[in-house]
């Protein structure tokens, strides 16, 4: 199961519950902004969240992580080159916006690695990288369920910038043909920042490039 939420109001993002339906438990992803209303809707679904993925570093994504760690006792959890953008807000590019925002706390994930779900280990993602975007890009990807949560790397019919700090365009490119589109054609890809779409549908979109 799952539950996309729009977060924020400068930059509206796409955060995700991915949801175990067997024991209602599963995990967060990309908790971008407005943490209260994130926890309301945690508390209305009756919701287990064993952990926040963060798909990449850049505040528009971890806005309200730090808040929910907190409230909800649980990991916030990164692609293991996050570490400049959980702790210095000029590469998260909170700066920018008037504020200084840092995680702490943060459990870096080695690539390909599998998060499982505790109350059901048959439920599980691979951490699957994916930079260019940002130097900690990552892919979310449930083989069983046939989804990838994407983040910014890959949108409906476009792709995330590459001129903030990290950021490579012949990277981004390269691990988009490499790491998504090689996922099997009929993957539900889930941005942050656009409509779902699949692999196919890309794969079309990106034939006329």
């Amino acid at each position: 199961m799952i539950y996309t939420f729009e977060v924020g109001n400068v930059i509206p993002t796409n955060a995700y519950f991915y949801i175990d339906e067997k024991t209602n438990a599963g995990f967060l992803i990309d908790a971008g902004a407005e943490s209260e209303k994130i926890l309301n809707f945690i508390s209305e679904k009756n919701l287990t969240i064993e952990k926040i993925l963060i798909t990449h570093g850049h505040y528009d994504h971890i806005g309200a992580a730090a808040a929910i760690q907190k409230k909800l006792n649980i990991p916030i959890c990164m692609q293991k080159n996050g570490k400049n953008y959980a702790e210095n807000p000029a590469w998260n590019i909170s700066i920018a916006f008037g504020e200084s925002m840092t995680l702490q706390n943060v459990t870096y994930l080695d690539d390909y690695s599998e998060i499982i779900l505790n109350a059901n280990p048959n439920f599980k993602l691979k951490i699957i990288p994916c930079a260019g975007h940002t130097l900690d890009g990552a892919i979310y990807y449930s083989e069983n369920d046939g989804v990838a949560f994407v983040g910014d790397s890959i949108f409906k019919g476009s792709f995330g910038r590459t001129d903030l700090p990290g950021g490579d365009f012949d990277t981004l490119i390269k691990n988009i043909k490499e790491k998504i589109l090689t996922l099997p054609d009929e993957t539900i890809l889930l941005s942050g920042h656009s409509p779902e779409t699949t692999v196919a549908a890309e794969k079309c979109s990106w034939i006329v490039r």
